[in-house]
């Protein structure tokens, strides 16, 4: 059995949904971060796990799209230029700028960024698309360093860890794993996803922390979870 990294064993498990939370996620010319653009982005607030807005738009990434991005989402060049011509898509500084300003609103309204790779990802690639367009750090924007991103294939790992290698543990896996349905590589329908399975994850949580367990371990996130739920318990009475 592989060893769990210790980083992995303290990594924190959620029981409970934070009050606003926005599900991000991007579809792209490629899988670089750094040299690659996004071709939509999608937008869905929750208010106390309900689903109060949603956003979608397209945007011409001005260069060419990989076969395989264009496999997965099934977005072509040509079509986004056509798109952009009769207004059903956005230019790429433009989409830029409308995607940064929908995320710096709902951000400064206290909420909590979710997704799947979304940090080492998506934000990752708003963060370099901005750079590009403005020539400065998105953190005139938005300081990513002080926002709460919660990454659900990450979570997943903290819940079972001992799965962490597995290459198969990303949104289409977790949909699966949690019965949720699935967003098909669209920016909506997989930030959407990516909320419903965070939700899934904390009612799991949850029912964990109510189960009987036969050793208490320092270390274990739900041993972690349970102790943070009597502190704040304590807090809230005292």
């Amino acid at each position: 059995m592989k060893a769990v990294s210790a980083t992995a064993r303290r990594a924190r498990l959620y029981v409970e949904v934070p009050e606003i939370m926005v599900g991000f996620d991007t579809e792209t010319t490629g899988l670089s971060s750094r040299s690659d653009r996004a071709v939509s982005y999608g937008f869905v607030v929750y208010e106390s796990g309900t689903v109060t807005r949603e956003e979608h738009f397209f945007v011409d990434p001005e260069i060419p799209i990989s076969a395989g991005a264009q496999r997965v989402h099934g977005l072509s060049y040509d079509t986004l230029r056509e798109w952009r011509e009769d207004g059903r898509a956005l230019g790429f500084a433009a989409g830029v700028n409308r995607a940064v300003s929908l995320l710096a609103s709902e951000i400064s309204r206290g909420a909590v960024v979710v997704g799947a790779n979304v940090a080492l990802f998506d934000l990752a690639m708003l963060s370099s698309n901005y750079q590009w367009v403005h020539q400065c750090s998105l953190s005139r924007e938005i300081d990513l360093r002080r926002v709460e991103v919660i990454d659900v294939v990450n979570h997943d790992v903290a819940i079972e860890p001992r799965e962490m290698a597995s290459r198969r543990r990303g949104l289409p896996y977790l949909c699966q794993h949690y019965g949720v349905t699935p967003g098909g590589h669209d920016a909506l329908g997989d930030a959407r996803a990516a909320v419903e399975v965070f939700l899934a994850q904390v009612r799991r949580n949850r029912q964990s922390l109510l189960a009987p367990r036969l050793a208490s371990d320092p270390d274990d996130p739900v041993e972690e979870a349970r102790r943070w739920l009597q502190a704040r318990k304590r807090k809230v009475v005292g």
